[in-house]
């Protein structure tokens, strides 16, 4: 996995949230967390298991409507930040998060209603392997996103000090055939990368971003997206 020392220390724990969801970040963790519930749907009594669940920000969400939600990941670092942030909601006995490896789950076949996994697989070196094991452990909705070749995310790649797995179309269609999943549906967005968001101001980032949306929503703009979200079913 790209960068998993870096990730895995408490300095990067600590300020994670602060650097990648403050100023105009903040609508990317919106549109995230949207994305997500509008995939998976009502989540009441559902048991649900986070891949790559980092700081908690999706696992706390869900359990606060209802879902039994395990959170998985490899920082015990970041683990910890998502129990603080589960306790502050008021969360902590409706959720478990774990130490654990995405490529070798630690549960049985079709133990969660839903699988899901944000902001993974641009950094996942066997995505294959990944999305089998996450298929395997799910009797239902599999949900992902990926960074896109095809547009301004393959220039700001270059300036990331680890770099990002990019995929086609085509590259996430083989990989959702050869995990045994069906692809249910697919949204495309940010013609602008990430980085260019936190970078600005709410201010500054809200009307980029309606100017965004506009262009992403046209027949020109969907191909160029950096981002999409993919809903698989087993």
């Amino acid at each position: 996995m790209k960068g998993q020392e870096w990730y895995q220390t408490a300095e990067v724990a600590e300020e994670y949230d602060e650097k990648r969801f403050s100023r105009g970040g903040r609508l990317i963790d919106r549109r995230e967390k949207r994305a997500v519930l509008e995939a998976i749907g009502p989540v009441d009594g559902e048991r649900v298991l986070e891949i790559a669940c980092g700081t908690g920000r999706f696992t706390v969400m869900l359990a606060e409507r209802g879902a039994d939600i395990t959170g998985l990941d490899i920082s015990e670092a970041m683990l910890q930040e998502g129990r603080e942030k589960a306790h502050a909601a008021g969360v902590d006995d409706h959720l478990e998060f774990m130490r654990g490896d995405a490529a070798r789950l630690p549960f049985p076949d079709d133990h969660f209603d839903v699988v899901f996994a944000m902001r993974f697989f641009h950094l996942a070196d066997t995505p294959a392997k990944f999305l089998t094991e996450m298929a395997r452990v799910s009797k239902d909705v599999v949900f992902f996103d990926t960074f896109n070749a095809r547009s301004t995310r393959s220039l700001y790649n270059w300036l990331l000090p680890m770099g990002s797995r990019l995929y086609t179309r085509g590259q996430v269609e083989r990989l959702v055939d050869g995990a045994n999943l069906s692809l249910a549906g697919a949204e495309h967005d940010f013609i602008l990368p990430y980085g260019f968001y936190r970078k600005i101001p709410d201010w500054v980032a809200d009307p980029i971003r309606n100017l965004d949306v506009s262009v992403v929503d046209t027949p020109v703009g969907q191909p160029l997206a950096s981002v999409s979200y993919w809903r698989t079913s087993v």
